[in-house]
């Protein structure tokens, strides 16, 4: 008989979500939402079943040594509703989401895998469609997708077509990009208006008309990293703010490297479209989602050269620099709003519109 004892049932007094999760014996929707209740359910029940330091680490993807190579290995799954949409569709994103995941590491991804399950009943030329999608998205990502999955489950038990994708890229010697690296001093600069891809799905999936039709920011981002990388290796932090916005982004960072984040209300950039949109809807722009951007925690001698590159790519022509890391308030981010007042940027509990990618 084998030793090995099974990983005990979580404890679930622990919790402290503002909605406690244990008062959920069910999964609900924002435990999908890459907010907090996301969050409590990666601590509580993922982790401790699975343990090993490098899942604990919790990056947007894993930084393994083999055979001497320093690699990075990702995967994503996609469940987007409607699977195409303006500036995009479900294929796009499955490349896109796992590409980006491997950059924000600074590593170029070199292969995927993929795999479709598909609900009975749907159209083959749909699914043909999405296949094209995919196949042309990570060509001119630059990536071969070299192994796959197909699954049918019955109608009813699915939504059309979902895909997983996984992903390996080689990370440059000397580059140690990882969240718990945000230093006091870092500055802070995102690479382009925000909230467009989530916004973008809204509008088609609830009809809404806001005057100009809104694109989805989807984009692989690896030759941006490229780029910021050329000026300097010593990149401390990269995230792309997909669910949970901006918000949630430079929070996970705040907690994970015990600092404060300081923000400039007027200096993030949101387009008029989505500002248009959020306030009709009432909502935040900094916790929508984006499937095009990255946030980047720069030591500030080297802050406005990756800025002039960023904004010499055509993925960076609208970065700024919208916030500095410090001492103060560890773990917390804060707005200074355009009325010289000073707010708490929380992290989301669950996600404003669900299924985004």
């Amino acid at each position: 008989m084998s030793d090995v004892k099974a990983p005990a049932a979580p404890d679930l007094s622990g919790w402290s979500c503002p909605l406690p999760l244990r008062d959920h014996p069910r999964v609900v929707m924002g435990h999908g939402g890459g907010g907090a209740m996301s969050a409590e359910l990666v601590e509580h029940i993922f982790v401790p079943a699975f343990g090993g330091q490098t899942l604990t680490d919790l990056g947007d993807s894993a930084t393994l040594t083999l055979g001497g190579a320093r690699l990075a290995f990702s995967t994503d799954s996609f469940v987007v509703r409607p699977l195409f949409f303006p500036g995009g569709s479900i294929g796009d994103l499955a490349v896109h989401g796992t590409v980006n995941d491997l950059a924000m590491s600074g590593a170029r991804a070199a292969y995927l895998s993929c795999g479709f399950i598909l609900e009975e009943g749907v159209e083959t030329e749909l699914v043909g469609r999405v296949a094209r999608a995919l196949g042309a998205a990570a060509r001119a990502a630059g990536v071969e997708v070299v192994t796959g999955d197909t699954k049918v489950v019955e109608a009813g038990h699915g939504d059309g077509i979902y895909i997983n994708t996984s992903g390996i890229g080689l990370i440059p010697p000397g580059v140690d990009i990882r969240p718990q690296r945000a230093q006091p001093g870092d500055v802070v600069i995102v690479s382009g208006e925000i909230g467009l891809h989530g916004v973008a799905i809204m509008s088609v999936r609830e009809g809404l008309e806001f005057g100009v039709e809104v694109q989805s920011d989807c984009a692989a981002l690896g030759g941006l990293v490229e780029a910021m990388l050329a000026v300097t290796p010593d990149l401390h932090v990269l995230r792309d703010p997909t669910r949970g916005g901006l918000a949630a982004s430079l929070n996970e960072i705040a907690t994970a490297a015990g600092v404060g984040v300081r923000i400039q209300e007027r200096a993030v950039p949101v387009p008029p479209q989505v500002a248009n949109a959020c306030a009709i809807l009432g909502l935040d722009p900094m916790y929508v989602a984006n499937e095009g951007k990255l946030v980047a925690f720069v030591p500030r001698e080297h802050a406005d050269a990756v800025l002039a590159a960023m904004r010499a790519h055509p993925l960076g022509a609208s970065a700024s620099v919208i916030g500095e890391c410090l001492t103060e308030h560890p773990g917390m981010v804060v707005a200074r709003t355009a009325f010289g007042g000073t707010r708490v940027v929380d992290l989301p509990l669950g996600e404003q519109l669900p299924r985004i990618c």
